[in-house]
This record gives structure tokens, C-alpha cells and sequence, in this order.
């Protein structure tokens, strides 16, 4: 592949999906990129960016398809799940008694471990939530992706990457060699495609916001419009999760990180709410179970 292609490539990346390469990094686009020329019948990365020159729209989707990172498993860092246990949740609970609502957005689902994660932390919480009407969305910038999570079938590898066991016993069914996440979760959670460069005001207001292991592929400058425009899509007392590599720090005032709880942040604009006493959450009543 040519210098000038690679430039291009790189600029076309950036403009659809945020992706910031390096320009250290033409290896992993020739790793990723020449099986899909291969597939299309191209004679190598030449022609592939040629055809996506003269507009060749689904071989673009196709270049950032192969191009965005999908990693994820269940429970992944494990301790921003234990933040929403022990912290989130019992904290929203009190906030929101009135309404007894929550939304909550997984701004990268990726293949749907996480918003299953999420999923099945609220149904282990049972009776705390019962009458409570929870909206769970996940989006995803690729379509195919978003196909697996609403399936939510996996395999023996990525059941066993952070899931416990006692969750797969209860809320999966083996089919041969895969496992299928029960009706009742997949049912919790609606999908919907979303590219986080474009305008996502339509989604309406959350009170939680996981985003995570995403920003870091994105430049300076695109992590803060984008955590701008998160700030105005979050209830003022809301929270925002994000990676473990992540921070607001030096890039927005939008946020502010959570006094003792690691990779979770606040609005700034947050209005003074009471503090919240320990285990508050375990023991409230809440009735109109469904």
C-alpha cells in the first residue's frame, strides 16, 4: 500500500467513525483490510481504496466494520459492575423513588456483553426493583455486531471470558456448543445503530451512561465534543462509566470524576443531592411488583 493511500484511508477512518491512526499503524490495516479486498474480489489495497474513491458506499461500511475494534466479555474490569451494585443503582434507587424509572445507555455495545452485564446485575437485585420500569439501550456504529448482541448467543470462549458460573447456569441455555441468553434479559435491552460523531440528541435524557473503552481510539479534540455532548444527554445527577484507560481529566469540565469511586464520573452541573448512606439501596421496599 502506498504512503498516499494510507493517508487516505486514514482520513476516510477518522470522517466515519472516529478511529485515530497513527501513522505508525499501516500494518494493522493491511492485516485487517487485505482480507476483506480479497473477499471483494479486488486485487489488493490499491483497488479497495479505488472503489471506495469513486464511491463504493458498502465497501466503505465494510472498511470500518473491519476496521473497529469489537473486544469485549462479560463483567469486563469487573469493578465498574461492582460500582453499579454498590453505589449506582442504591443512589438512583433513592433519587428516582418518585418515578421509579432508569435509562441507561451502553454507548458501545459492541457484541452485547456488556449491556447484558448490566442486564443481569438490575435482575439480581429482584425485589429492590420490582414496579420499576428500566430502559436499557445499546448502540453500536456496526450493524453486524448489533446482529450478535440481539441473538445473544455465544460461545464456550466468550462465556467463559468474566461470566460467573452461576450466572451462566441461570440465565443461559446451551445449544450444542454455543449458549443463548435467556428471553426474559435479551428482552430488557433495545438496540439501535448510532455513530457516536453524529448527533445523538434524539435519544432522550439518561440517568446512566456506560461508555467505555471506545474514546481512546478517538483524538483530543473528538473526546471533548463528544463528552459535550454526553454532559447534555445526562440527567444532572447522573453518572458516566467509562475504560479503565479513560479519563475526563484535562479534556472537559463537562465531568467531574467521582470522589472515591475509580472510572466513574459526575455532571458538574450536579445538582446537591443527599448523601446516600451505605447499603441504603438493600433494604428498600418498593411495591406494584410486575
Amino acid at each position: 500500500m502506498t504512503p498516499a493511500d494510507y493517508d487516505f484511508l486514514r482520513k476516510f477512518l477518522k470522517e466515519r467513525s472516529g478511529l485515530d491512526l497513527s501513522v505508525d499503524k499501516q500494518y494493522l490495516v493491511e492485516s485487517r483490510l487485505t482480507p476483506l479486498a480479497r473477499k471483494a474480489g479486488l486485487s489488493g489495497l490499491d483497488e479497495l481504496v479505488q472503489k471506495i474513491k469513486s464511491g463504493a458506499t458498502a465497501l466503505g461500511a465494510d472498511v470500518v466494520e473491519a476496521m473497529t475494534t469489537n473486544e469485549t466479555f462479560f463483567f469486563r474490569d469487573k469493578i465498574p459492575f461492582d460500582h453499579l451494585r454498590e453505589a449506582v443503582i442504591p443512589e438512583l434507587l433513592q433519587a428516582r423513588a418518585a418515578r421509579k424509572s432508569l435509562r441507561i445507555w451502553c454507548a458501545a455495545a459492541s457484541t452485547g456483553q456488556e449491556p447484558y452485564s448490566i442486564a443481569m446485575c438490575l435482575k439480581e437485585m429482584g425485589a429492590q426493583l420490582a414496579g420499576w420500569r428500566i430502559e436499557i439501550i445499546g448502540t453500536d456504529i456496526s450493524p453486524q455486531v448489533l446482529e450478535k448482541s440481539k441473538s445473544g448467543i455465544y460461545s464456550q470462549f466468550e462465556v467463559q471470558r468474566g461470566l460467573p458460573i452461576q450466572l451462566l447456569v441461570k440465565y443461559f441455555k446451551q445449544t450444542g456448543e454455543m449458549w443463548q441468553i435467556n428471553p426474559e434479559i435479551r428482552a430488557m435491552i433495545q438496540y439501535r445503530p448510532l455513530n457516536l460523531l453524529q448527533d445523538f440528541s434524539h435519544m432522550g435524557k439518561f440517568d446512566l451512561i456506560f461508555c467505555r473503552n471506545v474514546l481512546i481510539y478517538f483524538d483530543q479534540d473528538m473526546k471533548t465534543q463528544i463528552f459535550g455532548r454526553l454532559a447534555k444527554t445526562m440527567e444532572p445527577d447522573g453518572f458516566l462509566a467509562l475504560g479503565a484507560a479513560e479519563t475526563v481529566v484535562g479534556l472537559t469540565d463537562a465531568f467531574k470524576p467521582h470522589v472515591d469511586r475509580r472510572g466513574l464520573y459526575r455532571p458538574n452541573a450536579m445538582r446537591a443531592s443527599p448523601s446516600i448512606v451505605p447499603g441504603m439501596g438493600a433494604g428498600l421496599k418498593v411495591v406494584g411488583a410486575r
